[in-house]
């Protein structure tokens, strides 16, 4: 009877295997590595997939859930953005969609209890343009602008409109086609006492491309538009 001889042979005073023994293990290790190497594609994939939920699920709260029932949606929703936030450093994305979350909380809640997730909101898009200010198409910008002109001045808050102003034009810059920043710049504008400058870009935000599997938000916002700019002929 034949038997495969599995005991280490000696060579030059140092244990070796079997060359095909050699080989194969090294076969093996080699198929191992490459079946739980994870790329920076696939990094990036799970990334995006994670957004995308953030996304469809701030969706759904902001234009599809009673009123009354958005605060503790939200509070749960910051949670979970939070643990993306925290499984990917050094993501922008992530932190947009975070701060994104935490400033809707903070609009559900209103008034000085709200200043705490203001102040958060507004940490999270600083971390998140320090890392890449393009990220998004310039969301961070955006979003830090809107915090900027709508919440209190000094000593209450941080709020400064000139601040405000510069922050949403590098946001307009960067996707001057967008319903978003166009949309925002005109609710700036109108706000700051300016609505007949806002009407362009209002109505350019009606005219802003379908966002790929934004259908919800898209609505949503162009029914925001259409009502402030109704608002805004109206006078």
């Amino acid at each position: 009877m034949n038997l495969i001889n599995t005991k280490p042979i000696m060579k030059n005073n140092a244990l070796s295997f079997p060359r095909r023994s050699f080989l194969t293990a090294t076969l093996a290790v080699a198929l191992c590595a490459s079946l739980f190497a994870v790329t920076p594609r696939a990094v990036a994939a799970a990334v995006d997939d994670a957004v995308a939920d953030l996304q469809h699920d701030w969706e759904v709260v902001r234009y599809q859930t009673p009123a009354a029932e958005r605060e503790k949606r939200f509070e749960s929703l910051a949670a979970k953005a939070h643990a993306v936030s925290e499984a990917n450093p050094n993501q922008a994305a992530p932190l947009i969609w975070e701060g994104i979350i935490v400033s809707s909380l903070a609009g559900e809640k209103g008034g000085l209890g709200a200043l705490g997730q203001v102040k958060q909101a507004k940490a999270l898009y600083e971390a998140a343009i320090r890392i890449d200010g393009n990220a998004l198409d310039g969301s961070a910008y955006n979003s830090l602008g809107v915090l900027y002109y709508k919440v209190p001045g000094w000593p209450i808050a941080f709020g400064d409109k000139d601040k405000a102003r510069e922050l949403l034009q590098k946001a307009l810059a960067l996707n001057p086609k967008g319903i978003d920043p166009n949309y925002f710049f005109g609710e700036f504008l109108v706000e700051t006492k300016h609505p007949e400058e806002a009407v362009p870009y209002l109505e350019k935000a009606l005219q802003a491309p379908p966002r790929p599997n934004r259908q919800i938000a898209d609505a949503g916002r162009r029914e925001e538009v259409r009502a402030l700019l109704e608002k805004v002929k109206a006078r």
